[in-house]
């Protein structure tokens, strides 16, 4: 009787999945960004991505596109959110954005930035003339 009651627990130690994965979090995005579009967008900036676990990182942005798009602004009250990170390095990398802006003398801006599933969402409130949509590339990368 005990010789199949050990083959029993010994198999099933086989068969049982050791996942030792991280929980993805939700980081903060604290940003800044300046630039200019005249159908074709341009802007470059720099912030501080901070997680609930204390992960903390200094980025440098950059977003290059084109739509219904005209003026220049800066963004100098940024903020975001990256989801689904499990390694301070998920938060690197360029993907596909869509946005829009509008301003004139205070300058408002949103962006939609779907990286599977690390979606990043950015707001932000600055300066300028400016009003429209586009979409482009947005690049997160190490300073």
């Amino acid at each position: 009787m005990k010789k199949p009651v050990l083959s029993l627990l010994a198999s099933s130690l086989f068969l049982m999945s050791f996942s030792f994965t991280t929980e993805a979090e939700e980081c903060d995005l604290k940003y800044t960004m300046k630039g200019w579009s005249a159908f074709y967008k341009t802007y470059k900036g720099s912030g501080v991505v901070t997680c609930p676990s204390g992960k903390k990182a200094n980025v440098d942005l950059s977003l290059k596109g084109g739509g219904f798009t005209f003026g220049a602004s800066e963004i100098t009250d940024g903020k975001g959110k990256i989801r689904g990170v499990q390694s301070i390095d998920d938060i690197y990398g360029g993907a596909f954005e869509l946005g829009g802006h509008a301003g004139f003398g205070k300058s408002v801006e949103g962006r939609w930035i779907p990286r599977g599933a690390r979606t990043v969402t950015l707001s932000g409130k600055g300066t300028g003339y400016d009003l429209g949509w586009s979409m482009g590339s947005f690049k997160i990368s190490k300073p």
